[in-house]
């Protein structure tokens, strides 16, 4: 008998298409103004930033390592559905800027942007039984243990994170940069919240 409170094969396609195509145009938002963000996408943007390497390329390398921890900690179904989804996502995010091009974003509206983009694509993925990889992870699992928001326990790895970008970007970029990551934590974790919203 089919458990009607599980995603079927082809919903699970399009939430996880859904969240990889919003995540690769806030990270094409992300990169094009030179911002970092939290978690993995902000080491990888640092890393790149600061060694010149190509930011999709790096995003997937800071990546891997978590999918072993993943698939120990919550099977190998998830491990199989982020190693997916963020492989899909590094090569989407390599891919678009052929496909779509900016002449200028004001750095305002362009922390706006990602934020919105970076934490609907989570809640789409993670919905779905999926992850963008790395460290958020650890707070999914802190979220599900403790019920402290994920989206709190990010913002905290993100000023450590984003005391660390100091030091190589200027103080506005990192200012809106801090802005977006704003943003995106609060709208996590104000949507991700299993005593609010219940279901699959």
């Amino acid at each position: 008998m089919t458990d009607p409170t599980r995603h079927n094969l082809i919903e699970d396609a399009q939430g996880i298409g859904f969240g990889v195509c919003m995540a690769a145009v806030g990270m094409h938002v992300l990169t094009f103004s030179g911002f970092v963000a939290g978690q993995t996408t902000g080491v990888a943007a640092l890393v790149a930033y600061g060694f010149d390497l190509p930011f999709p390329a790096v995003y997937f390398a800071v990546s891997l390592p978590f999918l072993w921890f993943g698939w120990r900690r919550m099977g190998a179904r998830f491990a199989v559905k982020t190693l997916i989804t963020i492989a899909a996502l590094s090569l989407l995010t390599a891919l678009l800027p052929r496909w779509l091009g900016f002449s200028h974003i004001h750095p305002a509206f362009a922390a706006l942007l990602f934020g919105i983009h970076f934490s609907i694509a989570a809640l789409a993925v993670v919905r779905h039984g999926g992850s963008f990889g790395g460290i958020s992870i650890l707070w999914l699992m802190l979220q599900d243990r403790t019920g402290f928001p994920a989206g709190y326990a990010q913002l905290g790895f993100d000023l450590a994170l984003f005391g660390a970008a100091a030091l190589i970007l200027d103080t506005a970029t990192l200012g809106w940069s801090l802005a977006g990551a704003v943003v995106f934590n609060r709208v996590l974790a104000i949507n991700h919240r299993k005593d609010r919203y219940i279901g699959t």
